[in-house]
């Protein structure tokens, strides 16, 4: 049996940062692992306006998966903002796995100094989309644990794993 661990929080939290870590974590234990950023599962335009469609996430997410599986993956580490209960039910089904939920908080001012220095305006989107999540608590009953997204990338890392009882 395999295990899955779902990094969450707004954009500018680290998650992408944070499960790239987790991945040299377990390569150094020699664990067979996949690392998924959920987004680019879903980055595509097929709604008005663009929108990411989950349903797009939750299918392309159950084929890479499906395909890591058959080449001996185990382990599996995603990273994506998830902010409802049918959103997290859907990636737990496409996974299989039990699915540990650790969403990584950072404040609004570490949000604004890592995504302001980006000059684009989808950047700009997510900074306003973040802090507007941080206001209202957006997602925040969705996780397991909670682990503090500040500090050197390692030392999160290994937060996350300590809180999602992989260490």
């Amino acid at each position: 049996m395999g295990r899955a661990l779902l990094l969450t929080g707004v954009y500018g939290a680290g998650k992408s940062t944070v499960a790239a870590e987790i991945a040299d974590l377990l390569d150094a234990r020699d664990e067979p692992y996949a690392a998924i950023d959920l987004d680019w599962l879903a980055w595509a335009n097929v709604e008005a306006a663009g929108h990411e469609d989950p349903r797009l996430l939750v299918r392309n997410l159950a084929s890479v998966v499906a395909n890591d599986r058959a080449v001996g993956v185990t382990s599996f580490v995603l990273a994506g903002t998830v902010e409802t209960e049918a959103l997290r039910e859907a990636i737990r089904g496409s996974v299989g796995e039990p699915l540990v939920v650790i969403r990584l908080e950072v404040s609004p001012a570490v949000v604004t100094a890592r995504l302001s220095g980006d000059p684009t305006r989808a950047r700009a989107d997510d900074l306003a989309e973040a802090l507007h999540a941080i206001a209202s608590g957006r997602g925040i009953a969705l996780a397991d644990s909670v682990v503090d997204g500040v500090g050197p990338v390692r030392d999160v890392a290994q937060r996350v794993l300590d809180a999602a009882g992989w260490s």
